[in-house]
């Protein structure tokens, strides 16, 4: 706070005459929030999430990891960044084909991702337990090349088991409270594998898919951060670990500088952040899809319950909006059939629509997601999280983004919480 205080009086009475000037008082203020170790990976605080369906892909990942964060692809359907492969995988509607293709388009994607970071940070891939390939995605991203693997959308616990001849890549379980690092720890220290790092997400302010059970507990104040990070320090105890033995990263409405550091106080040793960096010039989606997520205002930030069985955060676009209108009668009219699959991809072990489950939603999450993707306002589903952003509606770069974060300093210039 003493740095800060400073440079904002420098400002104030001009006495700051250059940027070179108060680029050295920024590099001061960014030594103040410690770097973190993901096994030989020293990283900045930061963690790019992952974000489907191709919004977070190798442009935004590379770049994040370039800056010596952790960037982080998301593994389904990334076809759709690969007009080949997309054209192929459409000659040949079979799964298998597709799921071939797909497991191509995260080889060229984790690849690109390394190029772009020219060796600095590491590259993460988010992989969804609920989907219905994932050991197949865990094991193409460690031939890859990934630096990690997150997994969330349920208890990973075999992940030790499918990474087995990967020991170099760090796993990452994403969970909501010390219930489940609880149950995590004692499964997998079963099979003498402790996680490399752990994510806490907070339902309350994620977007996207949330780890509440259902949608009356998104906002229930037991996944408070401070509370969580006291209660997992006191299981980590339990199991005879040491505070920082494990790195704790929170995720889900951190969008200023003074909350990183905050965090970082009570002993985390890292954020992820999601929205934000999926509107910045180098996220991987369509420019439309940048401008309804800045543009959204709070009333239009909605959570209902996905076709993955989970509930979920979206912006209340012209699709969305129809869908709540219908929705009751959909569900009414919930069966099992196969032929409900339209892209046919059964990307879901459990898919409300295909099964016919009528307590889940009734779409196709991955049409929807590609319509976002490709930047179509009228169609598209568009996940954000649920607090402001830190640019506003302005879009910015990612080493902007992360050097807000760190500093505190905003691309103007201005020194902000």
């Amino acid at each position: 706070m003493i740095i800060q205080e400073i440079i904002k009086s420098l400002l104030k009475f001009k006495k700051v005459n250059n940027i070179l000037e108060l680029r050295k008082i920024q590099n001061s203020i960014t030594n103040l929030i410690p770097n973190w170790n993901l096994k030989d990976l020293i990283l900045k605080p930061i963690v790019q999430g992952g974000m489907g369906i191709g919004v977070s892909a190798s442009r935004l990942a590379g770049h994040v990891a370039k800056e010596g964060a952790l960037g982080t692809i998301s593994s389904v359907d990334l076809r759709h960044h690969h007009p080949d492969l997309l054209k192929e995988s459409m000659i040949d509607l079979n799964k298998e084909n597709i799921d071939r293709i797909n497991l191509i388009a995260l080889d060229r994607e984790i690849k690109k991702a390394i190029t772009i970071s020219e060796g600095n940070g590491g590259i993460a891939v988010n992989i969804m337990k609920a989907v219905t390939e994932y050991p197949s995605y865990v094991r193409q991203s460690c031939i890859s090349g990934a630096d990690a693997i997150v997994m969330g959308a349920g208890l990973p616990f075999d992940l030790p088991d499918l990474t087995k001849d990967f020991p170099n890549v760090s796993l990452i379980p994403i969970l909501s409270d010390s219930r489940g690092v609880n149950i995590i720890l004692k499964k997998w220290i079963k099979k003498n594998r402790l996680p490399d790092a752990i994510i806490i997400e907070s339902p309350r302010f994620a977007g996207g898919h949330l780890g509440a059970p259902n949608l009356s507990e998104v906002d229930d104040s037991r996944y408070d951060f401070p509370e969580v990070i006291a209660d997992i320090f006191d299981v980590f105890l339990k199991f005879g670990l040491q505070l920082k033995q494990i790195p704790l990263i929170i995720a889900g409405g951190i969008n200023t500088h003074l909350q990183v550091k905050k965090y970082i106080n009570l002993g985390i040793s890292a954020v992820q952040i999601g929205t934000p960096f999926a509107v910045t010039h180098e996220c991987d989606a369509h420019l439309n899809f940048k401008e309804v997520l800045a543009n959204a205002t709070q009333n239009e930030i909605v959570t209902f319950m996905s076709v993955a069985g989970l509930p979920a955060r979206a912006v209340l676009t012209p699709w969305l909006t129809s869908y709540f209108r219908h929705e009751k009668a959909l569900k009414s009219h919930a069966k099992a059939d196969q032929r409900r699959c339209v892209p046919k991809l059964n990307c879901l072990k459990v898919c409300g629509l295909r099964d016919g489950i009528s307590a889940f939603g009734q779409f196709c999450i991955d049409t929807r997601l590609t319509y976002a993707l490709n930047g179509d306002v009228k169609k598209g589903l568009f996940f954000r999280g649920r607090e402001s952003l830190p640019f506003g509606k302005d879009i910015r770069s990612v080493h902007e983004l992360i050097n807000y974060y760190l500093t505190g300093v905003q691309p103007d210039l201005q020194v902000l919480g």
